[in-house]
């Protein structure tokens, strides 16, 4: 396998790396799972992974490279990396919301965050949110803020309503 780009997020799972990688390549467009690879006989001592077992899962998520590793429980995931998602209208952010949420953590769901079943924390962003965050009129700015605050999906007219004043 050739590798031909520099930077690929790397996510540690217990052992759930292969159902994940097919959950995530069935929600984005443009995904694939390109590679996996099984833990052999060698480090067994280290890894205890019976042979054979899924040790990573190379794939592709629009295009962007990923690896998911069945490492074991040491490590998990928290909200300190999230993966954004920036989308041009509602239908595109209902449908990631919808899709990502499901068998999630709804408590940690806040102004476009969410939290997927596998514990990684992804945040849905209306393009318009960026540009209306970043509006030159502060006020507007501020109440598009306010807003935000109190959404957990965010709500493309009611960021519009508020905009306007």
């Amino acid at each position: 396998m050739q590798i031909n780009h520099t930077i690929t997020p790397c996510l540690w799972f217990d052992d759930q790396a292969e159902a994940a990688a097919q959950f995530y390549t069935s929600i984005f467009r443009n995904s694939k799972i390109v590679h996996i690879s099984r833990y052999g006989e060698a480090g067994q001592d280290i890894h205890g992974k019976p042979a054979g077992t899924v040790m990573t899962v190379s794939f592709e998520l629009d295009g962007q490279p990923f690896t998911a590793l069945n490492g074991g429980p040491a490590f998990k995931f928290n909200e300190a990396i999230s993966f954004q998602i920036f989308c041009d209208t509602q239908e595109e952010v209902d449908d990631y919301w919808q899709k990502l949420s499901v068998g999630g953590d709804e408590t940690a769901q806040q102004c476009g965050w969410l939290k997927d079943q596998y514990g990684v924390s992804w945040q849905i962003i209306p393009r318009i949110l960026i540009e209306l965050l970043n509006h030159p009129n502060t006020e507007t700015s501020q109440r598009v803020t306010t807003a935000m605050l109190q959404m957990k999906k965010i709500e493309i007219d009611e960021l519009k309503r508020v905009a306007v004043g």
